[in-house]
């Protein structure tokens, strides 16, 4: 498992959900590029890097898509990445690991944690060496400046401050991306 792999984004995803008017969750998927560089004998050497492109978004519906990817948001023609930097692994044990870095949002870059599950390992029948991370990560939108909401009349707020991060990546490690495309 130890090498340098690709986010396989045709076989992963990068998605979020949030609560909206206190009743019931949106969820949503972004457009990425990811980067891993394991060390499967010390995994607290392993580093990540993803992007996701801000305006990339969708929840399956475009005026909602078109208003978080706007100003009052993520204003994806200003800032058209977030990025993610990992800064250090703990292996917890149980093939599950927990992954310290920084987000970037907009100018603002905060410290959050992920919490990770290797999937598994393998040669996939392409023969490029395969592995795979479930994750998640909880943050508060306000702390990136990402405050605009709206009041309910009942009390309570249209969308919710805490966001729930899920990530299912799928990676390819490149040199044998490299050897297999070099072949073609």
């Amino acid at each position: 498992m130890t090498g340098v792999y690709t986010v396989d984004p045709v076989h992963s995803r990068i998605g979020f959900s949030v609560r909206h008017a206190m009743v019931t969750d949106v969820r949503g998927n972004t457009a990425f590029e990811g980067l891993l560089k394991l060390d499967g004998h010390r995994p607290g050497g392993s580093e990540a890097y993803l992007s996701v492109q801000t305006g990339s978004l969708d929840t399956g519906s475009s005026e909602r898509d078109a208003h978080v990817a706007g100003p009052d948001f993520l204003d994806s023609a200003s800032f058209p990445l977030m990025s993610f930097r990992s800064t250090g692994v703990l292996d917890a044990g149980r093939r599950e690991f927990r992954m310290a870095g920084f987000l970037r949002i907009k100018d603002v870059e905060l410290p959050i944690h992920l919490d990770l599950e290797l999937g598994g390992a393998s040669r996939d029948p392409d023969g490029l060496n395969r592995v795979g991370f479930e994750g998640t990560a909880t943050l508060r939108r306000s702390d990136w400046g990402l405050d605009w909401n709206t009041a309910l009349a009942a009390g309570g707020a249209l969308i919710s401050d805490k966001v729930s991060l899920i990530l299912d990546i799928s990676a390819v490690q490149l040199e044998q991306a490299d050897a297999a495309q070099t072949a073609r």
